[in-house]
């Protein structure tokens, strides 16, 4: 990002816009100087200029509710930013999750989530279990040592998969491709992964052009 082509209010300041990654809740909305960016941009984490307080202010430095950058957008005028985060904690000095808690007809309300899934919401407990690892779990067996039992697991549901679709069983099918999602999913975090990564890969292809398009 080239921060000399953006524009700039007359106080040198532009609004800059945070959404959550995982969730797509829209967060909050600071604003934020050259300096404040280009901080922002070094270091991974939010930075914005603080209106009351006539100084930088890094997101989180004081209550540890920091957010990682994931990606960062412009709008078509260069004079919105559109920054999309992994939050730490809570994003509003309130308590509440997000600043917009507030619906027009003054009922308290969370603005709205998006893109939550399953696969979102497995992937997280798999996460989870990484750092609080829980007795008897299945997961932490499966990420316990190498990625070889995980490995045998994909390789056992990817045949049992195919069986299935072979046999035109519908729920058959869907029981056993699931299992096979779920593995994959393990082993996607077990090799420091997420599904975002998928998403960027399909992008990326799917952002060819047709004639050049393939799954090779």
């Amino acid at each position: 990002m080239n921060i000399n082509e953006l524009s700039f209010d007359e106080q040198g300041l532009l609004p800059v816009i945070i959404q959550d990654h995982k969730s797509g809740q829209i967060l909050m909305l600071a604003y934020a100087n050259a300096e404040a960016i280009k901080l922002t941009i070094d270091t991974g984490f939010t930075h914005f200029w603080s209106r009351s307080r006539n100084k930088i202010w890094n997101k989180g430095e004081e209550s540890g509710n920091k957010q990682k950058v994931k990606e960062m957008y412009l709008d078509c005028d260069k004079d919105t930013l559109l920054i999309i985060v992994e939050q730490t904690g809570v994003a509003c000095h309130t308590g509440e999750p997000t600043c917009f808690y507030t619906k027009s007809d003054s009922t308290k309300k969370l603005s709205p989530e998006y893109n939550i899934s399953e696969i979102s919401n497995v992937f997280n407990v798999i996460e989870d279990r990484k750092v609080n690892p829980k007795e008897g779990s299945y997961v932490n067996m499966l990420l316990e040592g190498s990625k070889d039992k995980i490995l045998k697991k994909i390789g056992e549901e990817a045949g049992e998969t195919i069986i299935a679709a072979k046999n035109d069983s519908v729920e058959e099918f869907i029981y056993e491709i699931t299992d096979l999602w779920f593995h994959s999913l393990v082993l996607l975090s077990k090799m420091g992964l997420r599904p975002e990564d998928i998403n960027s890969e399909l992008n990326r292809r799917f952002g060819k052009k047709k004639e050049d398009y393939t799954l090779d």
